[in-house]
Parts: structure tokens; sequence; C-alpha cells
């Protein structure tokens, strides 16, 4: 943070807003009176992300253990849509737990939840005083760190199917990452809570170790400024908006301008007397020489027994990417091949009022290692867990994933409407059904380069990869179930796409604009169609369009013959559907585009057309990936570029996000341990 608040804090006078009233009693929002509660929350209310919005209520819950009752707090519950369709055995699919950190809400999980709620049912709620929900009860005790377990222990059990045994994934952010801790870990003291049932941790961007004895004095000093006070001190730090101290310190000073926009929101929806009861609650009591309580260190995160994705940002000032590498070393996982110290610890906090460290350099005094990551080793669904290519058909009318239909400002996203089922059960061997797996530890480390910070959560440029790279972790460690093309193929119980589909088929452009001027992207052609059969289609695109290729997995519905007669080549590469293509056919792909593309003859005119079945997600896929590896396209570029010459571009997210992952600049990964 700034140098400046330690001087002002002895000496007031240099800021000119002391001299208001009106700005001594601000909080949160920079328009907003301390005592206006409910234009606190009506602010608040009118930024939240329609996917919340339409799956939030506000539940009271009593914690018999505390003695405390949380009379409005916001929970976000959204079921699996096809939930009843999906096998229960030996138990449904793990619920998904979201735990945000100090200052922080729900709404920060938004970009990857548009992704991750259409693999499991997912739980979110703000915790007290946060995002949407009431500041009650006011008892400084309701907010330590034990009595947010406890109550996030509540929460999870009134939404858990505990009669099937249900199990729960923990994906948790800064401060939620100690939270997540002391639930999933045997030897917490509140592992008697549900740890049995938890069989995943998520936690990004993580905190190893509590604060030290002096970091405690010096946070304690900072939690006992009267909030007039530090509200002052926070209006000061905002000063410049998105390019203010406040901003900057949780961004970084390269940040995209929509991650400033966002962070500076957050910060402004963060109640100065909820941070103060939280940080104050996080201290760990040394009275004993040892610290008790407050957030957890190598004795609590040692005893997770389950699968642990760790992820950092390297510019991340607040919780350095060496927290990772330490956990990692309390999990017994070899890190010595890791880099040099760089970066120093403060606090984790999701949107901090203020930077402690300023206050006393005691709060950022210990040194950290940044865990230098092996870029091998993305994830990938395993063979033995692949559906048969005899159930790898393309579905009807019952939308299976995010039916929201939300529109807001780009926040949330409608994917897969292709994808749908009947309403009979489905028909599956359960011979084909893949098992959990077996709980154990498993570590991966994933740090995103700069400009990656404390935000990356949310941040455009991370956050689709890491909804990728946590998905593919899901199915890859926890549930194969877990895997969104393996339920959109489970789920498909008819017969061939063709005749089920042909209306849809029908109001699908044939053709896209060009593309790169190399390609045009394709639906299927359909030999006994008016319009779109090979016949017509020669005479409408000859000239135009000099190769065919033809990714759908199964056969062709016409007969290339009648392409190649008219003079346009065929080519068949089979790829499977709902699936996002693996490295290996990416590639295959690239050199098959290559070698057809040296063998045009000087004579020749005409592009590259290119056909799944509608043509927007495999087919966008695999353009994408050639454009980005050999026409030299970032990713955003070339997802763009396709959305522009085939609207509305790829429909799937999780396609979306397995393309972030492939070619995120940069991002460093550790082999699984």
């Amino acid at each position: 943070m700034h140098q400046l608040l330690p001087l002002w804090v002895r000496n007031p006078a240099p800021c000119p807003a002391a001299r208001s009233i009106h700005v001594m009693r601000c909080i949160g929002h920079p328009k907003l009176g301390m005592h206006d509660r409910s234009a606190h929350l009506r602010y608040v209310d009118s930024t939240d992300p329609g996917l919340l919005k339409k799956h939030s209520t506000f539940e009271s819950y009593s914690v018999p253990i505390t003695g405390f009752t949380y009379p409005s707090i916001r929970t976000f519950f959204r079921p699996h849509p096809q939930q009843s369709k999906l096998p229960n055995e030996p138990h449904p699919i793990p619920l998904l737990v979201f735990i945000h950190g100090l200052g922080g809400s729900v709404a920060q999980f938004n970009p990857i939840l548009i992704s991750l709620v259409n693999l499991a049912p997912s739980l979110a709620i703000d915790l007290p005083g946060c995002g949407r929900s009431t500041f009650h009860p006011k008892d400084w005790k309701a907010y330590t760190t034990d009595a947010l377990v406890q109550l996030l222990a509540v929460a999870i059990e009134a939404h858990r199917d505990r009669d099937a045994n249900q199990k729960v994934i923990l994906v948790a952010h800064s401060m939620g990452c100690s939270l997540a801790a002391l639930l999933a870990s045997s030897t917490s003291p509140h592992a008697a809570l549900i740890s049995e049932h938890i069989v995943g941790l998520v936690a990004i961007c993580p905190q190893a170790e509590p604060p030290s004895e002096k970091q405690r004095k010096a946070l304690i000093r900072a939690t006992s400024i009267p909030s007039v006070m530090f509200d002052l001190i926070r209006k000061w730090d905002r000063r410049g908006g998105v390019d203010s101290r406040s901003v900057t310190r949780m961004v970084g000073p390269d940040a995209e301008e929509k991650t400033k926009k966002l962070q500076l929101r957050f910060n402004e929806q963060s109640q100065t007397n909820v941070w103060r009861r939280m940080a104050r609650g996080m201290i760990p009591d040394y009275s004993g020489g040892i610290p008790a309580g407050g957030l957890p260190g190598k004795d609590v995160w040692s005893g997770l027994r389950l699968p642990v994705f760790l992820a950092a940002g390297e510019a991340d000032h607040l919780t350095p990417p060496d927290n990772a590498k330490l956990i990692a070393h309390f999990l017994g996982r070899d890190i010595a091949a890791m880099d040099p110290p760089s970066d120093k610890a403060s606090l984790p906090m999701a949107a901090a009022p203020i930077d402690p460290g300023s206050l006393d350099p005691a709060l950022a005094e210990r040194p950290h290692h940044d865990s230098g990551i092996d870029a091998n080793d993305l994830p990938r669904i395993k063979e033995e867990t692949t559906v048969p290519s005899t159930l790898l058909f393309s579905p009807s009318a019952e939308s299976l994933v995010n039916d929201d239909n939300i529109s807001t400002a780009g926040e949330s996203a409608t994917i897969g409407d292709d994808v749908s089922i009947t309403n009979a059960p489905a028909s599956i061997s359960t011979s084909n059904v893949p098992l959990p797996h077996p709980r154990h530890l498993v570590v991966k480390t994933v740090i995103f380069p700069k400009p990656a910070s404390h935000s990356l959560l949310f941040a455009p440029s991370t956050s689709r990869s890491l909804s990728g790279l946590v998905g593919d972790f899901f199915a890859d460690h926890i549930d194969p179930r877990l895997s969104l093309g393996w339920q959109l193929q489970y789920l498909t119980t008819e017969g061939k796409w063709d005749v089920k589909n042909l209306k849809k088929w029908s109001s699908t452009e044939p053709v896209s604009l060009p593309l790169a001027d190399t390609f045009r992207a394709m639906k299927t052609l359909r030999e006994v169609d008016e319009q779109h059969s090979p016949k017509i289609f020669v005479k409408d695109w000859a000239g135009k369009i000099r190769v065919v290729v033809d990714i759908s997995h199964g056969s062709p519905v016409y007969d290339p013959k009648g392409l190649e007669a008219g003079g346009i080549k065929y080519y068949k590469f089979p790829c499977v559907s709902k699936m996002p293509p693996q490295t290996e056919e990416v590639k295959a792909f690239i050199e098959l585009i290559d070698t057809i593309r040296a063998d045009k003859s000087e004579d020749e005119t005409g592009l590259i057309g290119v056909h799944c079945h509608y043509g927007f997600n495999r087919t966008g896929f695999f353009l994408v990936c050639y454009l980005v590896e050999r026409l030299k396209y970032r990713v955003e570029e070339a997802i763009d570029a396709f959305a522009t010459a085939r609207p509305i571009g790829i429909k799937h997210a999780h396609f979306i996000d397995a393309l972030h992952v492939r070619y995120a600049v940069g991002l460093r990964k550790a082999p699984t341990l």
C-alpha cells in the first residue's frame, strides 16, 4: 500500500477530506452514509450478477455451538439442472461450495461460477455483513474465524443431500481458503463437523500461516482505530478511483481496466465494521506460546487427506505464490525445484479497506518464495473414463446446461443451447458409469504469470483459464462424473441427431463468413436436403470453398462423392462431440490443415470449409487453435474472430475454458504430486 498512511495517522492535517463530516461517515460506496444500511444493500444489489440474483435467497442460520443466529444470509444455491437424470450411486455428484475471503463476496466467484455450476449443484453464501448479507449480529465473537467455520458447516449441511451421503468440494479464495482448510482437515479442531464428507479442496490465493506475534499486535492496533477514523483512511486510500492505491494494491499496476473496476466495486462494498471484526477474529491467541484459534497453519494444512488444488498469482503481494509452495511442503510434497524468494507476506484479504502493513512494518516482514512451476502436465480426461463411441450422438429438446438465459452486461452466459435430452431417464448400462476416485492426497499447483494478482479469481485474463483448470481437476482427481463432456454424453438417450434435430439444423446458417482468409465454418451437409445437400452445395460454393474437412465423429449423413464430383475435396477427421479436443487431436488437425494449404495449386481458389454437426463448438475449437498456433492470433482475438465470422461463436463454456487453459501465456503448472 502507500506510505502516506502512517504519516497521516500521526498527522491528519494533510488529508483535505478531514474537513468533511460526510466523508468521515463514508462506508462502502462513497455516496452512502455510514448508517444508511439499506442504501448500501441497494447498491450491492444493483451490481449483483444475474446468475447469482436468480438463484439467491436470504436465509436465517442458527449455530448451536456458538449460540449465534445470522438472520439474513444471502444464500446462492443452484441444483444441477439434470440432477435426477445423473447416476446417484455410490452417491450423488458432489456439492460445490464456494467460500469468499475477508472483505469479499460471492459475486467475486461469478466468472468461474458461470462454468462450474454446469458441473454440479453449487452453494455459496455471503458471510455476515458481506455482499448482500445483513450485518447482524453485531457481537465481535460472531465474526471470529471459528464462528465463521461453524456457520459455514451449518449452511452446507442445510443444502447437502445427507440421506444420499452426498460429498462436498470446497472452492475458496483468500481467507476463505483458511476457512476451507479448517472444515476439511482431519487435524482441524473442527474436523468433527463435516470433514469426512469433503472430497476436494481448491485454494485460490491461499494463506499458509497465521499472523506472527508482531503482526498480531499491529493488526490489533489497526482494528482498534475508531470506525470514523478508519472510514476516513479508506476514503483517502481510494483517491484516484480505479488507479488508486486501494485498487492497485489488490490487482497490481498492470491489471486490465475491467479488473480494476471490479476491484474498486468490491472495495467500496466492503463494510468497515465487518472487516474490523473479521480481521480481529482471525488473529490467533499466543498466550500459550503457540498460536491457537484464528487462521490455521501447518498443523491444520498438513492434515488434508484429499485432492488439493492450489492456485496463485505471480504478482500477488497480499498472499504471494510462495504460500502455495509452503502448503505443498506442509503436505509432504517435494518443492526443492521451485524458485528463490521474491515477495513478502501480508494477510489474506479479498477486498481490504487498508493495508495493515502500512500501519506497522511488522505486518509485512516475512520473506516468501515464488513457487516456480513446470509448464507441462495439462490435466486431461482419462481414456478409461470415456463413454463408448456408441453413445456419441447429439441430443434433442431439453436444455442440460445453464438454462438461466442470463444477460447482464456479459457477466453471465448461456452455454450449450444445442445440447438437450429427452424426458426419459438415461438408459445406459451402469457398467459405463465411472466411479468417484478413491479419496487420497493429490496436490496440484498452478501459478498464473504477471499481471495475475490477488484478483485472479475474477480478472478476465485468468478467470476462464482458472475455471477450466479447476473443472479438469474435478474430473481427473475427484469424480469423473464432474466432466461436463461425460455428462452430456451420458444424457444423450436417443438416436442420430439428424432426424431428431432437423428443425434446429435447418434454422442454422449453412456457411460462415471467411475467417482469417483461410476458413469457413459450416454445418454438416445433408444428402436429402433441398438447400444444403452436396449437389446444391457445389453449385453455390465451388471456387469459394475448395476443401471440406468433416470433423463429425460418425459417418456423414451425406455422400462425400457428391462434393468430389463437383471439384471440392473431402477429408474426414473424426472427433468426439461434447469433449474439448485433446492435444494430440489438435496437433493432427493442424498438420492436416498445413498439408491442405501446402497442396494448393496456383490455379486453385477458395477457402477450407470445416464442419461438425452445427459448426460451432468443435469446429470453433479447432479453428481457434489453428489461428493461435499458425496465424499468431492471441487466444482472445481468435475466439472473437470466430464469433464474428460465425455468430454466436463457440457456445460451450467448457470449450472456451479449455482454450484459455491451453494457450494461457506464461502459465506455470507443477506436476501432480
